[in-house]
């Protein structure tokens, strides 16, 4: 599929259930739950989107980081929909089996925003809550201030607002913990050495969690990770911010409307604490930021209890 993305990618224009190729990722985790689980694919522009669903009620986005997919909500998606949501998670572009554009122009976040902007109206609503965690979250905030009118509340999970993030990688302090930005950024070299040691480098991010993740679990990331273009699609977000002008990047932020929680495990190797609070110009409608003390930067694996919970509680 060609880099360039279309221009109305509003138009969403269907949705359509098919069987997953990684049915042993789906099946095994679905099979046993209160809730039936489904899965679909829409067509959101020139990009196609993977996504599981359950439940029905208020419309509300989960949107995964690096280097998970879908999956990375899987002790999410049961809980929220027995509250009452019709909860969604898409693979979002260039990940699993959604699109994977080539070319890293194709991954600048503004592009990364349309597409869910477009999925939530291809799933047939006109506004969702939305949760987003690590990239998932960057994207999240991008979807609340370049369209407004989709995003009904906003949960950030680990991930900075732009601005406080672009302000962090001045500090030495968070620029190394951020050093895998610009590795990724490195044109070629990544995609060689991320499927070295059965894909050791993209495991490392995932070692911090408490408690590990299981073999069985890191063998679906593995799946999902060898899909054909996903390594090089998943790196790409990397590089497209990476090479936009910091200057321009700053020049379109805006306030966003939305009420907004951020929940922060402060156990985070990769963003530093002092990165959870937006400024309040940014984000005048900031409910709170709730800070999870004995939690890494997977805090939605590691107090998934406590997460679901505060989730529920913020969208009811």
């Amino acid at each position: 599929m060609g880099s360039q993305q279309g221009n109305d990618t509003s138009a969403a224009s269907s949705v359509s259930v098919a069987p997953n190729p990684l049915s042993d990722t789906f099946t095994s985790l679905m099979a046993d739950g209160p809730i039936e689980v489904r899965e679909g694919y829409a067509d959101v522009g020139d990009q196609t989107l993977h996504y599981v669903e359950a439940g029905d009620g208020p419309l509300l986005v989960l949107l995964h980081g690096f280097p998970e997919f879908w999956f990375g909500w899987r002790l999410q998606i049961q809980p929220l929909a027995a509250a009452g949501f019709r909860v969604v998670a898409p693979d979002t572009r260039g990940y699993n089996l959604s699109s994977k554009p080539e070319g890293f122009e194709a991954y600048g976040v503004d592009l990364l925003a349309d597409d869910i902007r477009g999925f939530i109206g291809a799933l047939g609503a006109e506004s969702a809550h939305l949760v987003g965690h690590d990239w998932g979250g960057s994207i999240a905030w991008t979807v609340a201030m370049n369209h407004p009118e989709v995003v009904d509340r906003l949960a950030i999970l680990n991930a900075a607002h732009p601005r406080r993030l672009s302000e962090g990688l001045h500090h030495p302090s968070q620029l190394r913990k951020s050093w895998y930005f610009f590795f990724f950024a490195t044109p070629g070299l990544p995609e060689d050495v991320v499927h070295a040691r059965d894909w050791h480098f993209f495991r490392h991010f995932l070692q911090d969690a408490n408690p590990p993740y299981t073999q069985q679990e890191i063998e679906r990331y593995i799946e999902a990770w060898s899909q054909p273009g996903a390594a090089a699609g998943m790196i790409n977000y990397y590089r497209a911010s990476v090479r936009q002008s910091q200057k321009e990047a700053a020049a379109k932020l805006r306030p966003l409307s939305a009420s907004t929680l951020v929940i922060w495990g402060e156990n985070d190797s990769y963003l530093g604490s002092e990165l959870a609070e937006p400024d309040r110009e940014d984000v005048p409608n900031l409910d709170r930021v709730e800070r999870l003390p004995d939690a890494s930067h997977w805090v939605h694996h590691d107090q998934a209890d406590r997460v679901n919970q505060l989730l529920i509680d913020f969208f009811h």
